[in-house]
């Protein structure tokens, strides 16, 4: 096993809020948006996607996007999608189609609207825990119409073997946010079930939490009817940004379909090209440290770095683990 240290440097931020831009999406029931948080400069032909995790969305880049646009000096664009089902990107008519490949071909989608905008001529990848499979499909699927190959790729606690426990344990609570009187109380709630990411002080959890929170009438509107809209002053004025449909397609995840799965993972996996770091929580239970050790030795042949009292998963905004990862990009 490789471990890397990297020492981390403070730099200037270059812009404190990013803009919001969508891409039109097809699927086989008329298509959807998905929307993106862009940072940096536009004309710029180095390109870095950051793509989340299950339940998450585009804004919980904002520490590391504001230090990727500070260490590249502002000459690059970093790219933070909402996946489909979450933020402010539109919910899927059909639950079933809220599965890795659809959105890997919404990032193909994204990747050629960027494109059109300005060629790009690099291309790096960072994922956390679902947005880490996406990228397998990305940086592994040789026949995909990429811009550019992954240059460099980053995954974030996630491995093509997933953790039954895991699985077990975020099917749980998945889709069964209620409403919250407050974003505080959304995030106090939030925090409860998210006690893995490591330790944050009271502000940066807020600040991770404010976007994962939207009023009630807002999410109405998103999702169609299947949201009942509320008084956006009164009680239960806040929910989860995203659609609790996601979790269809998880619960419906088998025994036999893991393994199945888990074995395409691998394949595409063994195929990535791409300078490949594997950032890890050391008591993570999604990714456990037999599968991260075994993809420091097989296919990219991984640099790992594991984060002390963090499990599932790393949140990148600690200067440590930013340090990790920007490193990585530029060194």
């Amino acid at each position: 096993m490789r471990r890397n240290h990297y020492p981390y440097q403070e730099a200037p931020v270059f812009m404190t809020e990013p803009t919001l831009h969508y891409v039109a999406c097809d699927d086989a029931l008329g298509g959807h948006r998905m929307a993106y948080w862009q940072w940096g400069d536009a004309r710029s032909a180095h390109v870095v996607i950051c793509v989340h995790g299950l339940t998450r969305q585009g804004r919980d880049f904002d520490v590391l996007a504001q230090a990727i646009v500070a260490r590249a000096g502002g000459n690059v664009r970093v790219i933070c999608p909402d996946v489909a089902g979450r933020g402010r990107s539109d919910w899927l008519r059909d639950p079933a189609f809220y599965q890795v490949p659809v959105y890997a071909a919404d990032m193909i989608a994204l990747l050629e609207q960027l494109q059109r905008e300005q060629a790009i001529d690099t291309l790096d990848y960072v994922g956390t825990s679902m947005g880490g499979l996406i990228g397998f499909v990305l940086a592994g699927h040789k026949e995909l119409p990429l811009p550019r190959p992954v240059r460099r790729f980053i995954a974030n606690d996630v491995g093509p073997t997933i953790e039954p426990v895991a699985l077990q344990r975020i099917a749980a609570y998945v889709g069964q946010g209620g409403r919250y009187g407050s974003v505080q109380e959304a995030a106090d709630a939030m925090w409860a079930l998210s006690t893995t990411f490591g330790p944050h002080t009271p502000a940066q959890w807020l600040a991770l939490s404010q976007h994962m929170v939207v009023p009630v009438s807002q999410r109405a509107a998103d999702g169609a009817a299947k949201v009942e809209a509320g008084d956006d002053n009164g009680a239960g004025a806040w929910a989860l940004h995203y659609d609790p449909a996601i979790a269809v397609a998880l619960r419906a995840i088998t025994p036999e379909a893991a393994v199945q799965g888990g074995a395409i993972m691998w394949s595409l996996y063994d195929a990535i090209e791409a300078r490949t770091l594997l950032t890890r929580g050391a008591v993570s239970d999604l990714l456990s440290r037999e599968t991260a050790v075994a993809m420091t030795q097989r296919g990219p042949h991984a640099t790992l770095v594991e984060f002390e009292g963090v499990g599932h998963a790393p949140t990148l905004i600690d200067p440590a683990q930013v340090a990790v990862v920007t490193s990585f990009l530029f060194d």
